[in-house]
């Protein structure tokens, strides 16, 4: 009997629609036109591209293919194709909403424009109600795709954890130079949460980050110039100056709790939820009590583990209610620290501003790898209005509408460019990213945002293509330098008045030398700090300045690699005795890994069957610890007439055979109207 393993679907955090009351009683909305322009999709619009001929297949839920912003099925509808793997014989028509809405970013053409309006959707439904999702039709919709020829595959499904079969048919995809878009998932703000297919070292993943619109605040709070993690509660206004004052518990912020403490301008602290079971405690209430008390602002710490997203304006909120101080939410773990540490003396700092280019809590952080970056890149996935099944629209968040714009992008671009290679469009997109900063004025990490938030504006200006779009350096302490080539393709103009920049830390020297249309640079670091660092090198050109992140591993250890008939031989250094090391030698197009052990005393190498890059990991013992070194080989000495693989070196003892593992699911889009009662409690 055939096994499929069905995976449950996590929602980690819902948004609902949003309708704030302005001081002149007009309705304010939030429209999906406001990400189009922020991410600069209104230029291409002005040279006439809209996505004429190209192709997406979106996997996911089918598409409402009735909605008169997504009209048709068939060839001379919007929905020209796809397959319906539920219920096979009938159109894919989605009758749960996920799909429909991540379509509408893409694509939508009528009240709403999504980033492409005029390109065609191929509708893949793999879920019926969006409550489970087989990775065996994930797997066949893709193949299908494949099949069916298009230019783009949009993903926002994923996993937590890594599933080999379906990175192999993304793999299938990405040879066939198939655009494959993914989102990042919603399990941040933890690091390593990027799963299949989203960690695939060939799709292009995508974080969220908010959108620009008035929705858009950041918070940042200061105990003792100590900063904690907060976020803005939906109903919240911005702040023109920060909050200064001291902190007061006041329990659940219930009224006889706040009428025995003196809460006077102070910034309250209070937990989520109430001591009596059943008590529905809004935090509008707690926020109205607070006002009563005479607090200037609030805080609400979590009753569980984990931060959350709460909702000052709802459905049960009384007619006449409107929120009058800032209200946020915080980590329980925080929350608890700060309650046990409050002194006479404390003294918090509390401000709200608006923020877009911020990325959002939830979305999913790499690393993944340490050989590839990732997420590659992020776009608006908060607060958006887009469209639903039954005609209508539906605000929504979520990396699963962060990557549709990613999508709509790519159609763009091939529009304009058809004649450009695959790795020359996505280097493109890559490269002329937006930076984006968190609430203090720094920038997002590499495993937060990967390049920036995507610009379709610049990468329209652009007369440059720069590759590889980002790179990861291995140093050591023998070996401190090195050099790495980018490649300049010139769409206009010349490279005469090309300018070269680094960010990254003081003790890493940087240089260049352009030599004809290729920048060589070098990379050496001055110090001994060993650690993993992140840089960023700017080219400006023609007005457009290009960013093409690194990551450099300065490892105290080092293995050194060559290769010989197929064999990769490697050679382990370090500045005290070693005593043994363990070698993983992985095959970057399948993700396949091989193990080998080796001491001081034993040659070691491994035989490999294809000529390809590898990517090569050791954990080297000294004395009781272990030290991390990396290095990549491209092997080009496979006889192809010999398809064995030989693993020398290899005790039985270290090999592990790990069964049974259950991997989780879940669609990525966070869908308003499942949005429960305890994000407003």
């Amino acid at each position: 009997m055939k096994l499929e393993i069905i995976f449950t679907i996590i929602i980690t955090i819902s948004a609902s629609l949003i309708i704030l009351e302005s001081e002149s009683n007009e309705i304010i909305h939030t429209y999906l036109d406001k990400s189009v322009p922020f991410v600069g999709g209104d230029i291409p619009r002005i040279e006439g591209i809209e996505g004429n001929g190209i192709k997406i297949a979106v996997i996911d839920t089918g598409v409402d293919f009735n909605h008169p912003d997504l009209l048709g099925w068939g060839s001379d509808g919007k929905v020209v194709g796809g397959y319906n793997f539920i219920q096979e014989g009938k159109p894919p028509l989605d009758t749960n909403g996920h799909g429909t809405q991540v379509a509408g970013v893409i694509a939508a053409d009528g009240q709403l424009k999504g980033i492409a309006p005029k390109a065609k959707i191929l509708a893949y439904k793999v879920s019926e109600n969006g409550e489970g999702v087989s990775s065996d039709l994930i797997i066949k919709a893709i193949d299908k795709a494949i099949e069916d020829d298009v230019d783009i595959i949009n993903i926002s499904l994923g996993l937590n954890k890594t599933n080999t079969n379906i990175e192999n048919a993304v793999n299938r995809a990405v040879a066939k130079k198939i655009f494959v878009v993914t989102a990042a998932g919603n399990d941040g703000p933890t690091l390593q949460t990027i799963g299949s297919p989203g960690k695939n070292h060939g799709s292009i993943t995508v974080g969220a980050t908010y959108n620009n619109l008035t929705s858009s605040l950041v918070a940042t709070l200061e105990i003792n110039k100590k900063p904690y993690t907060v976020v803005p509660m939906v109903g919240s206004s911005k702040l023109n100056d920060p909050i200064t004052s001291k902190i007061i518990f006041g329990g659940y912020g219930k009224k006889n709790e706040l009428a025995k403490i003196n809460a006077t301008d102070s910034i309250l602290l209070v937990e989520r939820g109430s001591d009596v079971k059943g008590e529905l405690l809004y935090f509008s209430i707690k926020e109205k009590n607070a006002v009563d008390a005479g607090a200037k602002a609030m805080i609400v710490y979590n009753n569980q583990p984990g931060i959350f997203l709460g909702e000052l304006l709802h459905e049960f909120i009384e007619s006449d209610y409107k929120p009058q101080i800032p209200v946020v939410s915080m980590d329980r773990k925080d929350g608890l620290e700060i309650r046990d540490q409050i002194q006479e003396k404390n003294k918090a700092n509390l401000h709200l501003f608006y923020n877009p280019d911020f990325v959002a809590h939830f979305s999913s952080r790499g690393s993944v790898s340490p050989f590839y970056i990732k997420p590659d890149l992020v776009a608006p996935g908060v607060y958006l209005n887009t469209t639903q099944i039954n005609g209508g629209y539906n605000f929504t968040s979520g990396t699963s509408f962060a990557a549709p714009h990613v999508s709509g992008a790519i159609v763009l671009l091939l529009e304009k460019y058809p004649s450009l290679h695959f790795d020359e469009i996505k280097a493109l997109l890559m490269t002329t990213t937006a930076p984006v900063s968190d609430a203090y004025g720094k920038k997002f990490s590499l495993s937060d945002s990967g390049s920036g938030r995507l610009d379709i504006g610049k990468a329209f200006q652009a007369k440059l293509i720069i590759t590889p779009p980002n790179f990861v350096i291995n140093l050591s302490s023998d070996y401190p330098s090195t050099e790495k080539q980018l490649k300049l393709n010139l769409l206009e103009g010349t490279l005469e008045k090309i300018q070269v920049e680094f960010e990254g830390s003081e003790f890493i020297k940087f240089s260049y030398i352009l030599n004809e249309n290729n920048l060589i640079v070098k990379i050496k670091m001055l110090e001994q700090n060993y650690g993993d660092y992140e840089g960023i090198i700017n080219i400006k050109h023609s007005e457009v300045n290009y960013v093409i992140p690194i990551l450099i591993h300065y490892t105290e250890g080092s293995i050194s690699v060559n290769q010989k008939d197929g064999k990769i031989n490697f050679v382990i250094d370090h500045p005290k005795q070693w005593n043994f090391a363990k070698i993983s030698v992985i095959n970057s197009e399948s993700g396949k890994t091989n193990t080998i052990t080796t001491t001081p005393e034993k040659n070691a190498s491994i035989k490999v069957n294809e000529n390809l890059e590898y990517w090569i990991a050791a954990k080297i013992q000294v004395d009781g610890e272990s030290f991390d070194a990396y290095n990549t080989i491209k092997v080009n000495s496979v006889n192809q007439n010999n398809n064995e693989l030989e693993l020398p070196n290899i005790p039985e003892k270290q090999i592990e055979i790990v069964l049974g593992i259950i991997l989780v699911i879940g669609i990525i889009g966070i869908i308003s109207k499942k949005n429960t009662i305890k994000e407003k409690l």
